[in-house]
């Protein structure tokens, strides 16, 4: 690596910053009057939380124009896969995965959302990408079809076991392994998989709310308010 080429990453990065906070415009002419060496530089080192933060800003921003190229087929759930209103018209979309702690955790943000608001629907995409996950993804999307899914989707975090929870949720069993094997459950969950990966998520739980993807366990005041800046730009 040549002496030149810290000195320039530097500079490509303080400008892509740049460019996310005051336009591509703005940042070229800071750049090209030398002031990002300087100002921008000495501005962004006292003030590093910044950095995550507009790098969050990207991607989310990135992940947006993903989502409008994808059409409205991420928005339709698996039959009977829906928590809250089922003909709500405004939609929460999760991804989750039954061995992921963070989604487990997230359950209870989903649940106060639900509550609060009638007109919520909560898609839920299954993506297992834990180990030993497949099988529970499986038989969740089972009791969907079997109009059983939030009964199986409670359970299943609560006790870890695919048999438990599905007696708790009071499938036929027989059906259910059937469903689950089936190439209706085989091409949803592969379906996710694309889905995911096409939306740049890494990562469960993973969200669109309204029309915003966001990725991560991010608590119930971030999707109350990504739902209801979506309500007011639908307004």
């Amino acid at each position: 690596m040549s002496t030149d080429e810290p000195s320039t990453l530097r500079n490509t990065l303080l400008t892509a910053l740049l460019a996310l906070t005051f336009g591509f415009l703005g940042a070229a002419a800071w750049s090209y009057s030398g002031l990002a060496d300087n100002r921008t530089r000495s501005f962004l080192l006292s003030n590093p939380d910044l950095l995550p933060q507009m790098a969050a800003a990207y991607e989310e921003q990135e992940a947006a124009k993903r989502l409008a190229k994808m059409g409205g087929e991420v928005f339709e759930e698996f039959p009977g896969v829906v928590l809250g209103n089922p003909d709500g018209k405004r939609v929460l979309v999760e991804f989750t995965d039954y061995q992921c702690p963070y989604c487990e955790a997230s359950l209870k943000d989903v649940k106060r959302l639900v509550a609060e608001d009638p007109d919520l629907k909560v898609v839920i995409r299954e993506w297992p990408i834990f180990e030993g996950s497949d099988a529970a993804s499986r038989m969740a999307l089972a009791a969907g079809i079997q109009g059983k899914y939030p009964a199986f989707h409670d359970a299943m975090f609560k006790t870890n076991d695919i048999e438990a929870a599905a007696k708790a949720a009071g499938l036929d069993m027989a059906q259910a392994q059937a469903d689950a094997a089936s190439e209706a459950v085989t091409n949803e969950i592969a379906k996710n998989l694309e889905q995911a990966r096409a939306l740049g998520f890494t990562g469960t739980p993973a969200w669109i709310a309204g029309k915003k993807p966001i990725g991560g366990a991010v608590g119930y005041e971030k999707l109350k308010e990504a739902l209801a800046a979506a309500a007011d730009t639908a307004g």
